[in-house]
C-alpha cells in the first residue's frame, strides 16, 4: 500500500497530464513545458519515496527531461528528447532483465515485438533522412525494453507495450505524416495518453513487485 503523500503526488501528476491535453496548454512557452514535465517528475519522486529500484527512478527522471525537451519545436530539441528517452529505455531494460523470471512463455510476445520493430523501424529509418541512424538506435532500444519486459510480464509488460505504442505513434507523427495533416489532431493527444498510461502501468507494476 503506497503512502498518502504518494497518492497525492500521483493525483497531481494525473491532473497535469489531463491539463496538458487542453488546447491552451499545447501552444508552447514555459507553462506548457512545466505542465508536460511534471507528471514523470512526480512519477520519479513517488518511485523514490516508495523505495523502487534506482534504475526506475532514474528512468522516470530521464523521461521527464525528455518531455521538457520535446515541449519545444526543432530538430535539436527533438534529438535531445530522443537521447533522454533512449537512456530511459536502456535503464528500464536493465531493470526488467534483472527481474525477468522466465522468457520461454513470452516467446510469442517477443517475436511480435521483433517483427514490429524490424518492419516499422525500417519504414521510419527510410523516412528519417539525416536522423536515420539515431532513429534506428532508438527503435532498437525500445525493442530491447519491450523484450526484457516480456520476461517480467503483468503490468510491467502491458505498460512497456503501451509505451512502445506511444513511441510508434510519435514516429508516425514526426516522419510519416505531412505538416497540416488532419490526422495530427488525433496523433498528438494519442501520443500523450499512451505515454502517460504506459509509464503509469510500469510504475504500478514495479511497485507491486517491490511490495510483494
Amino acid at each position: 500500500m503506497i503512502s498518502g503523500i504518494s497518492i497525492a503526488f500521483l493525483s497531481l501528476a494525473a491532473l497535469c497530464a489531463i491539463t496538458y491535453l487542453m488546447p491552451g496548454f499545447r501552444r508552447g512557452g514555459l507553462v506548457r513545458t512545466v505542465i508536460k514535465t511534471l507528471p514523470l517528475a512526480l512519477f520519479a519522486l513517488v518511485a523514490w519515496m516508495e523505495n523502487a529500484p534506482v534504475l526506475l527512478v532514474a528512468g522516470f527522471a530521464l523521461s521527464a527531461m525528455g518531455d521538457a525537451f520535446l515541449a519545444h519545436e526543432g530538430d535539436q530539441m527533438f534529438m535531445a528528447g530522443l537521447g533522454s528517452f533512449l537512456a530511459a529505455h536502456l535503464l528500464f531494460a536493465v531493470l526488467f532483465f534483472t527481474w525477468a523470471d522466465e522468457f520461454a512463455p513470452a516467446w510469442p510476445v517477443i517475436v511480435a515485438i521483433c517483427v514490429f520493430a524490424l518492419g516499422f523501424g525500417a519504414v521510419l529509418v527510410r523516412k528519417a533522412g539525416p536522423l536515420a541512424i539515431p532513429v534506428a538506435v532508438y527503435v532498437l532500444a525500445i525493442a530491447v525494453m519491450g523484450i526484457t519486459a516480456a520476461g517480467v510480464g503483468g503490468l510491467v509488460l502491458a505498460g512497456a507495450i503501451i509505451f512502445m505504442a506511444s513511441d510508434a505513434l510519435l514516429g508516425t507523427e514526426k516522419f510519416l505524416l505531412l505538416t497540416g495533416s488532419r490526422w495530427l489532431k488525433l496523433t498528438a493527444p494519442g501520443v500523450w495518453v499512451l505515454y502517460i498510461a504506459g509509464q503509469a502501468m510500469i510504475l504500478a507494476g514495479v511497485l507491486i513487485v517491490v511490495a510483494s
